[in-house]
């Protein structure tokens, strides 16, 4: 939910915060604060607000009805809008780990209707750098159709881990991605991630390859 006043994504602030108290205060200052629990149950209290301000339904911000059109090489997708909700798709793929990766998305809205195709050649990337690149260049196209609730789904169980929280970004490269990442997501009303299996992200890894086999052409 967004501030009036500030325009800031109060929701998402607040469970940024959240997150980061749980990960960065040591044991002790949480002992001196909280006396009648360990660190360990504070912690276990703040992760599952997390999840509380994650999974609630929240009052979104209108999505325009219109968005614009992009092409992929094939199709040309119209962009009116059914409901409040889209919907994200998106992945990437790499070919050496690191070698040639691409960036695929696929965009639609809540009732399941393609609003939208893209693809991207990064250059040369890891699997993971591809996937947290993927889902930047999606979050700006998402952006063309407004502001309200995302649904984001990929086939990358560690990304979405460490989106939600459950896993820590550790290596150095994916941090900013990470970092990137969270502050395009503050810019929607609301937002979920899901893991999906592969073949339910068909559509974006069509893509993804795409782009790499049209810069190897």
């Amino acid at each position: 939910m967004k501030s009036r006043r500030s325009g800031i994504d109060t929701g998402s602030q607040a469970e940024l915060i959240l997150r980061k108290l749980a990960e960065k205060l040591p044991d002790h200052i949480l002992q001196e604060y909280f006396r009648d629990l360990s660190p360990k149950q504070v912690r276990k209290i703040l992760t599952e607000t997390i999840k509380i301000l994650v999974t609630q339904e929240e009052k979104t911000v209108p999505i325009r009805a219109q968005a614009s059109l992009w092409k992929d090489g094939e199709k040309v997708w119209a962009g009116k809008l059914a409901g409040k909700t889209v919907q994200l798709f998106s992945d990437g793929a790499s070919r050496g780990n690191p070698g040639h990766a691409g960036a695929g998305i696929a965009i639609q809205d809540e009732k399941g209707n393609e609003l939208g195709g893209a693809s991207q050649y990064l250059g040369q990337c890891t699997n993971n750098e591809a996937e947290y690149r993927a889902l930047l260049f999606g979050l700006e196209k998402c952006a063309e159709f407004g502001s309200g609730s995302l649904k984001i789904h990929l086939d990358s169980e560690l990304i979405v881990k460490q989106i939600r929280g459950e896993y820590k970004v550790k290596h150095p490269n994916l941090k900013l991605l990470y970092q990137k990442t969270i502050q395009k997501l503050s810019g929607f009303a609301s937002f979920s991630i899901t893991h999906v299996r592969r073949e339910k992200n068909s559509r974006a890894d069509e893509l993804a390859n795409r782009a790499i086999d049209d810069h190897l052409q």
